[in-house]
């Protein structure tokens, strides 16, 4: 950049007279008055920095065309922001795609300014994806008076939609599939010069034949060079000016020094040239990056492939007919009508019709489930066999798909502490390696070696070190899409890490260790009628109510009841045959009958009765029932080492019954919320790790007070939103596959470190020492990272915990 270009945008700055601002002490030259005032911004607000760190110049900002504003406006209007704007505890949540970053301080001049604004508490952007994560107050300031203000800065902003990003992904993917074919073009054309000349297969060539070799093979590798290597010094540079150094940096200037010292010597003449390991070097780090990437995408690590399971379209359900309308439009109170093999587009309950839900996208079961009129459903889930006509009760960024994607970004975007290391430890060996290179070189040609330079470019090549900066990130991708598939969510970066940990695993009972819902556990006949005769007759009479007791009853066989009758807080009665009949707690029912009471065994659980006006028929025994597999889940947490603990603020009685029942020898009843914290806390400081295991609001300050927390599929939203993980599919067995994913990542990790590590130690000394050529340097460079990875991959291998067994399959 000159004196005379922008000082903000690096155009030429040819106004006349010239558009100046004096800063600092001197006066600085614009192109536009929208670049000047752009500059004042930044400077009013303390952001100078942003000259000083970034690496790139910064596109000329645009202003904005009424129409483009008035599209922003549009984005204010609650319908519009269904599809992408979240509620959250601070305010509203929504995902945007920035455009225009150009390198890391377009970020960094970003969040600052957004984060001055009024309202903002957040606002994060990602630049690998370029999505950024912004949460605001709306009665502070709107959305679009947001939007503005970043594109006054020259970026622009627009919700984030996964076709969007979808398509952008398979643009970058076109893009470094031809900068591959382009650099594999130049290694064959270059090695078919030089193959013959390595191994004298050719002799007495002319001075002219190999000037002419040198020639075309400058033709060949400066292409490469320039158009398929640019990724590597693009980000070299942007390394050097941030003061952060990667692996692209040794690899930009090895094939900078490669290129520059063959292009002299074609020109001024000498003794060696390096096109042909240009070439090479080129092609296979291009290949090993983008089978990584291509794994990495297989992985699901953009979640796009859960955002898939939201369809476009919908249709609306209006008198009767149905309507196809965009999935965007649909609100709160809509009926919409799926059609077998369709995708619910929203969250909602189930008006008419019943069939069977494939709820795999949400839940990790694989199995669907059956479900009718009155139960909830999620967008996500694939219909069956029959149509249903579901009413709406959430849409667009509101479901509970939308959420589990925002969780997933999240934990994308946290760098676990065991992978900060990894890129810290990464950093220092660039730096050492930077430093040994020309040492060695200097070692060499003080030795009167002819081949000095092809030795250093073998140090710079085969010590980059990518195996070690993707060791650690590609496991923890695998291990958190694995568990997804289970049903089991990280929401936390730092969950597998700490979850590796884990010595004790404390439960919360009802909705954790049983369904948190009564059902029918057993019956005593009293009078003169059979049991099947008197269960029809309570489920006449509670077919009439939606109390929780009488959902028991709901589907099963019944006898017509009239005349019924509520009695709040007693029961029910009515008219059988034309005798009364009455059900509920036994003191209601005796104060309707005149018999007397039927002695009995007190039981556990709830009792209600069933009689006439002169006969006792019959006692019903209600209860919560420990959930299928919650013995199998304790016996392999015990199995494992793992002690468990029961923790309820249930009566102690039932907490003790259900603790026998599930074999855990230590159980607290009657907590509460403060004596639930009391207990972790006193676990903690006896030296136990403890994973806490909840389901009720109640839980949440123990769960705060544990090292990892877990909440149920089916607990509060705010559970949900504070818990370190979150069990989908309420299957508790998925917590012994999630502990032992979170010991199998740690292997993983280890082995790919001690690989990184093992490669680079041994490879250093034999580069060195001379006998690695530059070439199979890069060979060897790639194959290592890719190793790394495909060991990784073996993590995110879908796999189907059966019960019974303590490792995943």
């Amino acid at each position: 950049m000159t004196a005379l270009d922008c000082f903000h945008c690096g155009e030429p700055a040819e106004g006349d007279p010239p558009i100046t601002l004096e800063l600092e002490g001197e006066q600085r030259r614009f192109c536009c008055q929208g670049c000047k005032a752009v500059c004042q911004t930044i400077h009013q607000e303390g952001l100078t920095g942003f000259y000083d760190i970034r690496t790139k110049a910064a596109v000329t900002p645009r202003e904005l065309t009424p129409s483009e504003l008035l599209r922003i406006r549009e984005l204010d209007h609650p319908l519009v922001q269904q599809s992408f704007v979240a509620p959250v505890k601070a305010g509203q949540e929504a995902q945007l795609l920035i455009g225009g970053i150009t390198c890391a301080a377009c970020i960094w001049l970003l969040e600052n300014h957004l984060k001055q604004k009024p309202g903002v508490h957040s606002f994060t952007v990602n630049h690998t994806t370029q999505r950024a994560r912004l949460i605001w107050s709306p009665d502070q300031t709107s959305l679009s008076d947001l939007l503005i203000a970043i594109h006054e800065l020259g970026y622009t902003a627009r919700p984030y939609q996964a076709d969007a990003a979808e398509q952008a992904l398979k643009a970058e993917h076109r893009s470094m599939l031809i900068r591959l074919a382009v650099a594999g073009i130049g290694s064959f054309q270059s090695m078919m010069l030089a193959f013959p000349l390595y191994f004298e297969l050719i002799s007495d060539l002319s001075t002219e034949f190999v000037s002419f070799f040198r020639w075309f093979g400058l033709l060949v590798a400066t292409p490469v060079v320039l158009y398929s290597a640019r990724p590597f010094f693009r980000n070299a540079r942007r390394d050097l000016q941030s003061r952060h150094l990667t692996m692209d940096v040794p690899v930009a200037i090895a094939i900078g020094l490669a290129y520059g010292a063959s292009a002299w010597v074609t020109v001024f003449g000498g003794e060696e040239v390096y096109f042909e390991s240009v070439c090479m070097f080129t092609f296979f780090l291009l290949l090993g990056r983008y089978i990584e990437v291509q794994a990495r995408y297989r992985a699901g690590l953009t979640g796009n492939a859960l955002a898939g399971f939201q369809p476009a379209v919908a249709a609306l359900v209006t008198d009767g007919e149905a309507e196809i309308v965009p999935a965007h439009q649909i609100r709160t109170g809509d009926i919409i009508r799926v059609r077998p093999g369709e995708t619910l587009p929203a969250d909602g309950e189930i008006v008419s019709g019943a069939s069977t839900l494939n709820e795999a996208a949400l839940t990790g079961e694989y199995l669907p489930e059956t479900r009718g009129p009155g139960d909830t459903v999620h967008a996500g889930s694939i219909n069956g066999e029959n149509p249903l006509d579901i009413s709406v009760t959430r849409a667009g960024a509101q479901t509970r798909l939308s959420g589990i994607l925002r969780v997933l970004d999240r934990v994308q975007a946290e760098k676990p502490p065991v992978a900060r290391m990894a890129d810290l430890i990464a950093g220092k060996f660039v730096g050492r390696v930077l430093i040994l290179a020309p040492v060695v070189w200097i070692g060499w040609w003080l030795a009167g070696a002819d081949n000095a330079f092809d030795i250093t470019l073998s140090v710079l090549v085969v010590t980059c070190p990518c195996a070690l900066s993707l060791a650690t990130p590609t496991a923890i991708t695998s291990a958190t899409v694995r568990l997804r598939k289970l049903g089991f969510l990280p929401t936390r970066g730092h969950t597998l890490e700490s979850m590796n940990t884990i010595n004790t695993v404390v439960f919360d009972k009802t909705g954790t260790l049983t369904r948190g819902e009564l059902s029918l556990t057993g019956h005593q006949i009293s009078g003169n009628l059979d049991a099947a005769t008197c269960l029809k007759i309570a489920a006449g009479l509670e077919k009439q109510s939606e109390h929780p007791i009488a959902k028991v009853f709901h589907g099963m066989p019944s006898v017509p009841i009239t005349h019924v009758t509520n009695h709040l807080g007693g029961g029910l009665s009515g008219q059988f045959n034309g005798q009364p009949v009455f059900i509920g707690h036994k003191a209601f029912v005796a104060g309707h009958t005149s018999a007397c009471e039927p002695e009995g065994e007190p039981t556990a659980g709830m009792e209600i009765w069933l009689a006439t006006a002169d006969q006792w028929l019959a006692s019903f025994q209600l209860d919560d029932q420990v959930r299928d597999d919650a013995l199998d889940a304790v016996q392999a947490l015990q199995g494992m080492g793992i002690q468990t603990i029961l923790l309820s603020g249930d009566r102690s009685g039932h907490v003790q019954q259900i603790a026998k029942q599930l074999g855990i020898t230590q159980a607290i009843g009657e907590a509460s919320p403060e004596r639930k914290l009391e207990v972790l806390d006193e676990l903690r400081s006896q030296g136990q790790r403890v994973m806490m295991v909840g389901d009720g609001l109640n839980d949440l300050p123990s769960m705060a007070g544990a090292g990892i927390s877990v909440a149920m599929g089916t607990a509060a939203d705010l559970t949900q939103l504070k818990a370190d993980a979150v069990l989908l599919n309420g299957q508790l067995f998925q917590l012994v596959a999630a502990l032992n994913t979170s010991q199998q990542t740690r292997r993983i990790i280890r082995q790919n470190m001690i690989w990184a590590f093992g490669y680079n130690l041994c490879a250093l000394p034999l580069a060195a020492a001379g006998l690695v050529a530059p070439w199979l340097a890069a060979i060897g460079m790639s194959a290592s990272s890719l190793i790394v990875v495909l060991n990784a991959l073996r993590l995110s291998r879908s796999s189907t915990t059966t019960i019974g067994s303590s490792e995943p399959a």
